[in-house]
């Protein structure tokens, strides 16, 4: 049974990243937060065989499970998202055409997302930037602005129940808010 004394009560979210290059502080805060509020995070990978290697900037460092391959989870199964950044999380993940649709299905159901660094990649891959305000790692601003969206140098930023940041030194204020917008589930607008 759910625990509904805490923030999320019980509600699942699912990390959605590459099997290799996520930046492991960008995994590990927002997923011990989500832990911390009550929540069920699981990890997405295009290879659920093969374990998610993450990266402090360019060294390699700790491996984790994954939970589920992206082509066998349903969007329906959790109540938000969260992707992380590093460079070539994202830049990877954008091939995965089983990723880029995940993270559609969530945007289109309302569903909270939330996303960091180079992580807002898969949103202008995903086609659903257009009209919406999000910040990002400034080198991704103008991809954003071609993708129809309003880019923000801001430590946080929320649209509509897409929650997203710049970096590392973020992660306080981009965590409070992803948890808020779970807790909020769905969004219409």
């Amino acid at each position: 049974m759910a625990n509904t004394d805490t923030p999320l009560g019980g509600k699942t979210i699912a990390f959605l990243m590459a099997n290799e290059g996520v930046e492991q502080i960008e995994l590990t805060e927002p997923w011990r937060a989500v832990e911390e509020a009550g929540g069920r995070p699981q990890l997405i990978a295009p290879d659920a065989d093969k374990k998610v290697q993450a990266f402090n900037h360019l060294d390699k460092a700790d491996t984790f499970s994954v939970d589920a391959a992206v082509a066998d989870a349903d969007p329906d199964d959790y109540d938000g998202l969260m992707i992380p950044g590093g460079v070539a999380n994202p830049d990877q993940l954008r091939m995965v055409p089983e990723a880029v649709q995940f993270v559609k299905r969530f945007v289109d159901a309302g569903k909270p997302v939330a996303v960091i660094c180079h992580g807002p990649w898969m949103l202008v891959e995903a086609d659903v930037v257009r009209g919406r305000t999000i910040t990002s790692w400034p080198s991704l601003q103008s991809d954003v602005r071609h993708a129809g969206g309003t880019w923000v140098d801001e430590e946080v930023c929320v649209d509509n129940g897409i929650v997203t940041s710049r970096k590392p030194d973020d992660l306080p204020a981009f965590c409070r808010k992803m948890v808020e917008e779970f807790a909020e589930g769905r969004h219409r607008g």
